[in-house]
């Protein structure tokens, strides 16, 4: 029996074991084993199969921002003065030592970057916004979009 089907395919079982722990990361290999139908064993060896393979990158808590004081989130377009792969890998590096950018998207549009940004509150952003976003690498221009409400958060 392959474990996985190819380097870039799961097979059924995969993508079972995947969905399950998307679902719940904390699941014991027991219960894993019992949701995908398989015993234990064949079901360890294939988690640390998709681990290895990089299709399972890591387990995490899934944290109640706003109950830890960081419920403002703001969409940043960013546009910058270069767009070479030297002023790109600038921008990427120090995008990474920004803590309040929690997500980075190197866009096809008419703007570069669209960032997710999650802070306090509204002067929190303000802050971030002038004193870090606009002085990162090559940053030319900026356009903020405030969240009202999530309405999904998967």
């Amino acid at each position: 029996m392959t474990i996985l089907a190819s380097e870039d395919r799961l097979d059924r079982i995969d993508q079972s074991i995947v969905a399950a722990l998307s679902g719940n990361g904390r699941l014991s290999m027991s219960e894993l084993a019992a949701k995908v139908g398989l015993s234990k064993t064949p079901v360890q060896a294939r988690v640390k199969r998709l681990e290895k393979g990089g299709f399972i990158r890591g387990y995490a808590a899934i944290i109640d921002r706003a109950r830890m004081g960081e419920g403002h989130v703001a969409f940043v377009q960013v546009k910058l003065s270069d767009t070479r792969s030297v002023a790109l890998d600038a921008f990427n590096r120090a995008v990474r030592n920004v803590p309040e950018i929690e997500q980075c998207h190197m866009m096809a549009a008419s703007f570069d970057y669209l960032l997710k940004v999650r802070t306090r509150d509204i002067a929190a952003y303000r802050r971030v916004l002038g004193e870090r976003i606009s002085a990162l690498p090559h940053v030319a221009q900026t356009s903020t979009f405030v969240a009202m409400e999530t309405v999904k958060d998967k």
